[in-house]
């Protein structure tokens, strides 16, 4: 029996209450007039994707669809690490598949959190197609980085704890790479009247290109935040959301999300990666209110933080 597979907001409640107790709520801490800061980069393994995961694999858990042989992904993102901190969770195998030449800091984190970890070819795509040839020789559960709806509905459950933390809450704000992340929030702002800002860079634009297509399609990726939502097409979930009313998608360039990294640090002492950074840039480059509360969600925060402390302080 497989878990149900239909992203909405019935979805996004039933991840809450299959991940509650088991991830970080969200903090939300006032930034500006008007501007809230969702401070997701302290969850678990350092990102919202903790959130997806562990509500993957607690679904297929309460299925009875989860193998003994464990589940695997190619990713040594933050998917890859929630994907195995939720599998250390529920006491089973994860397989994780990386190119040859994925940095050791990656794979010493994947192995950290007990993951196995198989290094296969130069590129991403081999590492792939490596990891679909494991799942059908070992009956492993195989997990997507964000085109799935029940990691979209765990991610989603972000927008109803920052609602409860800032009753009123009118906008969002959330950097969007593959859309799991948008696509989840935007289902549960939608059920709130809550209006939502998808922030793009602009040379990773997967979303937007699919709205101005009409449909998912593969777009060129280079951007300071590819690291994180460098994904070369957007989940159809995911433009299905974005095609709402309530939904705006917003492009911003490097320099200002490099800027607002920096602004994050140099103002609060908080230190996140670029992709959570789009999100205020698109904040900050508004021409005007984007509401009168508005919560920017700071998604992730598995950087090297050298770069923003000078040299000898």
């Amino acid at each position: 029996m497989q878990p149900a597979q239909q992203l909405d907001y019935a979805a996004v409640r039933a991840a809450a209450d299959r991940i509650a107790g088991a991830v970080r709520p969200v903090a939300v801490a006032p930034a500006a007039q008007g501007v809230w800061y969702a401070l997701e980069h302290l969850q678990h393994t350092g990102s919202f994707k903790a959130r997806g995961a562990r509500n993957f694999l607690a679904a297929h858990r309460d299925a009875g669809s989860l193998p003994a042989a464990g589940v695997t992904i190619a990713s040594g993102g933050n998917a890859g690490l929630a994907c195995a901190w939720a599998a250390r969770a529920q006491s089973v195998p994860a397989t994780v598949f990386l190119p040859a030449n994925a940095p050791r800091v990656k794979v010493d984190r994947l192995r950290g959190y007990g993951a196995e970890v198989r290094l296969v070819g130069d590129r991403y795509a081999e590492a792939l197609a490596a990891c679909e040839e494991f799942a059908a020789a070992s009956g492993a559960l195989s997990s997507h980085a964000y085109d799935h709806p029940l990691i979209a509905a765990g991610a989603g459950t972000l927008l109803d704890e920052i609602r409860a933390a800032l009753p009123g809450l009118d906008t969002v704000v959330v950097a969007v790479g593959g859309g799991g992340l948008f696509a989840g929030v935007a289902t549960a702002a939608r059920e709130h009247g809550v209006r939502v800002v998808a922030a793009e860079p602009e040379n990773c634009r997967a979303l937007n290109a699919a709205l101005a297509a009409g449909r998912p399609v593969d777009v060129a990726v280079d951007s300071v935040a590819a690291d994180s939502l460098g994904a070369t097409r957007v989940s159809a979930d995911a433009l299905a959301a974005a095609r709402d009313e309530t939904v705006r998608s917003v492009l911003v360039p490097d320099g200002a999300i490099t800027a607002a990294r920096r602004a994050l640090w140099e103002e609060h002492r908080i230190v996140v990666e670029a992709g959570a950074a789009t999100a205020l840039a698109a904040l900050r480059g508004a021409s005007g209110p984007l509401g009168e509360r508005v919560a920017v969600i700071l998604c992730g925060a598995n950087t090297d933080p050298a770069d923003l402390v000078a040299p000898g302080v």
